[in-house]
Formats: C-alpha cells, sequence, structure tokens
C-alpha cells in the first residue's frame, strides 16, 4: 500500500514524498551521492550504518515498515533488522545502528520533504535527523543524527530497487514481486554472477530444501531455511557463478527469493544468458523425484522430503545433457483423471497445471513471453492406473480408460494451442498405462499432428530403491540416458 507523506522542506517549500510500503528502497545522500548502507552487510544487533558506493546489494536496500501515526521502521533486507538511534539517545552526532525490530520510538522515522524530491528522516524519539557525519563524502563514513537543519548531508533520496528478475535468470514459473520472486513448483532455479569473495542468498521458505551451487559445484544445502540470507564465504576474490536451486516438492506453501547479494567489495554482475532451448516436463512424484536419494524404500514423510532432489531428477538430467532450460512442473500423487488410491477426487493433475502457485485457487502462470518450449515430455499416468479402483469411485475400469485417453487428448490439445505446431509433445507410456498413451498420440498421428510422439520407458535394469518404490538416482541416470538418445533421433530443429 502506497503512504502519502508531507512535510516542510529546508527551504520552507511544501512538497509530497510518495513511499510504498511493500518496495524496498536505495537511499541516496544528497551531499555524497553514496548511499544509505549497513557496515560490513553485518546481521548483529548494534552494527552501525554509513555510506557507500551504491552495489544495490541488500545490505543497501531497506523498507518502510508502518508505525502508524506517519512514522516507519526502515528495515533493511539482508538483515531483517530496522534503523536504531543506539541507546534511545537524544544527543548530536548519536549512532545510527541496525538492531532487531522493537517498534520503539528510537526505532520510529518521519519523512520530512526537502527540495527536488529529496527527504530527511526525523526520529520520532529524539526529533533529530539522520546525517553523514561531518559531511562526508567518502565510504565508510558513519551514519548518525544531528539537529534537523536541513543540509544536504541530511537529504536523501529514496529510488525503488532493482527487481530480482533483473539480476538472475530463470526459466521457471515465478511470480514477479518486484524485489523479490515467488514460486511453488519444484525444481525452479536462479542463476546469477557475482564478484568478490562470498556471496548470499535471500530466501523466505520454511518448508523446501535448495542445493546452492558455486562455479558448478554444490557447496551447501539448506533444509528449509526460513527468512534468512545465507551467506557462502571464503571464495577467490574473482568473478563466480552462483546456481540456487529448489530441491523438493512442497505444493502447499510459497517460496520467496529475495536475490543474490554480494559480499562487501565485491558485486552483483549482469546475469547469465538463457540458454537458446527449453524443455518442459510434466509428470507426478517420479518426474519430480520423489525419494530418489533415500538408501531404503521405507520412509517416513520428512525422509521424503529431505531425501527428494528434483535436481538430479531423470528430467533436469535430460536438459543438462542436452544443454537446455527446464521446467519441472511435477506433483506428487496426482493423474490424469484419477490420483493415487483414488484420494482427493475432487482435483486432479490439470487443476494446478495452469498455476504459478499451486496453493493459490484461480492463480494463473503469466508467461513473459520467454518460454516457448520446443520440447515438452508429458508422463502421467501411474497414479491413474497402479491403485485398483475402490468401492465408491466413479470408474469402472473401461470408464477410467476412457476418462484418462480423452482427458489426455485434450491436454495435449491445450499444449498445442498454447506453444504451437513447432513444439514436439513427447507422450510417455509405461506399465499399465502404455497402451492407452499410445493411443491417444496415433489418435494425434491421424489427425495430421505429427509432432506428438510416443515413447516407452523401457524399466529395464531400473531398480526402483527410492522411498516407496520410486525411482532411485541411478534409475533417473539410466532414464535420462535413455530419453535423451530418443530425443536426439527427434526432428526438432534446435
Amino acid at each position: 500500500m502506497a503512504a502519502l507523506l508531507s512535510g516542510l522542506g529546508a527551504a520552507g517549500t511544501a512538497q509530497a514524498a510518495s513511499v510504498d510500503s511493500s518496495a524496498w528502497y536505495v537511499l541516496v545522500n544528497r551531499g555524497s551521492g553514496k548511499v544509505l548502507d549497513v557496515s560490513g552487510a553485518s546481521t548483529a544487533d548494534g552494527a552501525g550504518l554509513s555510506q557507500w558506493t551504491r552495489h544495490d546489494n541488500a545490505n543497501q536496500r531497506f523498507q518502510f515498515v508502518d508505525s502508524g501515526g506517519g512514522y516507519y521502521r526502515l528495515k533493511a533486507q539482508h538483515s531483517g533488522k530496522v534503523l536504531d538511534v543506539l541507546n534511545y539517545s537524544a544527543a548530536d552526532h548519536a549512532d545510527i545502528v541496525q538492531w532487531g525490530d522493537t517498534n520503539g520510538s528510537n526505532q520510529q522515522f518521519r519523512l520530512a520533504d526537502s527540495p527536488d524530491g529529496y527527504v530527511r528522516l526525523i526520529n520520532r524519539g529524539s526529533g533529530k535527523a539522520v546525517e553523514v557525519d561531518n559531511a562526508s563524502t567518502t565510504d565508510g563514513a558513519k551514519v548518525v543524527q544531528f539537529t534537523d537543519w536541513g543540509g544536504a548531508n541530511q537529504q536523501w533520496q529514496l529510488v525503488r530497487a532493482t527487481g530480482v528478475l533483473a539480476q538472475v535468470h530463470t526459466a521457471g514459473r515465478v511470480k514477479d514481486a518486484g524485489n523479490a520472486v515467488q514460486y511453488s513448483w519444484p525444481g525452479v532455479y536462479f542463476e546469477g554472477r557475482v564478484s568478490g569473495t562470498g556471496v548470499g542468498i535471500v530466501l523466505g521458505d520454511s518448508a523446501a530444501d535448495y542445493d546452492v551451487q558455486v562455479d558448478g559445484t554444490t557447496v551447501a544445502t539448506l533444509v528449509k531455511p526460513g527468512n534468512t540470507t545465507h551467506w557462502i564465504n571464503g571464495l577467490q576474490n574473482r568473478d563466480h557463478t552462483v546456481r540456487l536451486v529448489k530441491r523438493n516438492d512442497t505444493p502447499g506453501d510459497t517460496s520467496t527469493f529475495g536475490g543474490f547479494v554480494a559480499a562487501p567489495g565485491g558485486a552483483v554482475l549482469s546475469k547469465p544468458a538463457a540458454r537458446n532451448r527449453q524443455i518442459e516436463f510434466i509428470g507426478d512424484s517420479l518426474t519430480v523425484g520423489y525419494g530418489n536419494l533415500s538408501t531404503s524404500r521405507d520412509c517416513t514423510g520428512d525422509q521424503v522430503q529431505r531425501t527428494t532432489n528434483t535436481d538430479v531428477s531423470y528430467g533436469a538430467l535430460t536438459a543438462r545433457q542436452l544443454n537446455a532450460d527446464y521446467q519441472i512442473n511435477g506433483y506428487s500423487g496426482l493423474g490424469m483423471v484419477r490420483n493415487y488410491n483414488g484420494g482427493s477426487p475432487d482435483v486432479t493433475y490439470r487443476t494446478y497445471y495452469d498455476r504459478a502457485l499451486q496453493n493459490a485457487p484461480g492463480d494463473v502462470w503469466q508467461n513473459p513471453g520467454t518460454w516457448r518450449p520446443q520440447l515438452v515430455v508429458i508422463n502421467l499416468g501411474t497414479n491413474d492406473f497402479s491403485t485398483a479402483v475402490n468401492p465408491g469411485e466413479p470408474w469402472t475400469p473401461d470408464s477410467l480408460a476412457t476418462a484418462y485417453r480423452n482427458a489426455y487428448g485434450d491436454f495435449i490439445q491445450k499444449l498445442r494451442t498454447r506453444y504451437g505446431a513447432g513444439t514436439t509433445i513427447v507422450a510417455v507410456g509405461a506399465g499399465q498405462f502404455a497402451g492407452h498413451v499410445q493411443q491417444v498420440v496415433k489418435a494425434r498421428n491421424d489427425a495430421g499432428d505429427s509432432g506428438v510422439r510416443y515413447w516407452f520407458l523401457d524399466d529395464s535394469g531400473l531398480d526402483f530403491l527410492g522411498c516407496a518404490w520410486h525411482y532411485s538416482a541411478h534409475d533417473d541416470r539410466v532414464i535420462s540416458d535413455r530419453l535423451s538418445s530418443f530425443i536426439a533421433g527427434l526432428p526438432i530443429g534446435w
């Protein structure tokens, strides 16, 4: 919500300064041209505020949190802590630091207008203004409070911070929130570039797990990290690639990524280029990589989550073999018309397919226009047919098969309408549903759509040692090799 604030500038000119309390801002000092900065990107209580050359890292981004009565707390993005006049001091030159949010009067500031769109930050407790000490123009100069006299070193310009998607490459289904992105599908990845000796990963996620990869090597696995900036330090002082990937499926939760930040002295660099090839994988838990790192088929719910790694599923491996960007649009337990053991009969995979956020009814992913896959791979049917129809379900074996084939054909038509005639669609057949998929593909081919291909998933040599008899990591590698070989023989034209 945008709040409209007004005040009397130093020159006596009344102006209106608006602040959007949902946005993040960089605060540029009028006197020096440098920006408000939490020194050393510290996350500790009492860390000092200074000015520094602008680099747009999270320790230079602040959000205005409404305290009521025209006052706001300024929350640092990297730490979640707020500006604070140390020890409630009322003295000139008292330090401005960051501290845990108590909403005390020493943490509340109002915006008083100055000429040309600049504002002064006036503390509620002391009535004094935030300024660069001694009007310094050097990096690292302290930020303090001082009697409000309207000097250039007390005037700040509020500049909206650059959005995350301007700094990272992703092919996943994400919702752009400007200074963060939201998502829920498994396997979503973000790729960036930084210089320097460290990189921070800004996350808000208490449900999913992540791998962090620097220069192609996994350097950390984050288990339900919560709201944090996780730092990878001790890197060589040079340019690095960094990749964050969501390992598991958490359809009931929304994940948030706030971008990569560089350690002091480094910088976030221009994002990597998108790959020319794009593949979309559509499926269930077998496509997600359900429990594929497990050493036992018997798993608790927590063990399933910790041992699921979509980044080594057959889809992700296939895409990397073919140097393609990809989406893993998999949802465990769901089928084309019937879910595992007849569960949740009011929904199917098709209920969720169009969404960016799986837990948001009515949500629709807004394709930014850059997702135009040359290849779509569908592997749905295991949940429809792997368990017997239960008493009370609205199916007979024949009616289930008919409904499955009809829905599958409609789903292919939906994809064809969405992506056009140039996209190749591979329909995967396996086990009990292989024959039904063959019939669907034949019907499409007979109708003149030669871009729909059938691929039989040969399970010879698979050990099914993942949780609950799912594919193991070994199986995912075998399937990826076989699928990649099949794709190589298709006339995709990429």
